[in-house]
């Protein structure tokens, strides 16, 4: 089992498959990643050399936004909602739907953690 970029990757699964698993890369992206680097269609994880992963490695570090990455930005988005108290920051803050989604009767969950 290798980790690329963050993501755990089994041995015995396809290239194609495997980089998906990563957080912002889906399949046009692993196609695209493959082709770039003259990967096989259905070379598998554990047939990598260690030269193929760090090229992978390489190349998702300069052309893609992944992992801890992306989760910041979407971090630092939900705070600038916040700190201008637009009605979205205020419904994060609250744990409460964002999108207009009725709440008498639903979004069970997010009323459970806003009692405690």
């Amino acid at each position: 089992m290798s980790y690329i970029s963050g993501a755990r990757s089994l041995p015995d699964e396809q290239v194609r498959i495997a980089s998906t698993k990563m957080d912002g890369i889906g399949p046009k992206k692993a196609i695209q990643l493959r082709y770039q680097l003259g990967i096989s269609g259905n070379i598998k994880m554990n047939e990598l050399t260690k030269y193929q992963i760090d090229q992978i490695e390489k190349m998702i570090a300069q052309d893609h936004v992944v992992h801890w990455e992306l989760k910041r930005g979407e971090r630092a988005d939900i705070e600038r909602l916040i700190s201008i108290s637009r009605y979205r920051g205020i419904r994060h803050q609250d744990g409460s739907p964002l999108r207009g989604q009725r709440t008498h009767t639903n979004a069970r969950t997010a009323r459970k953690q806003i009692r405690k």
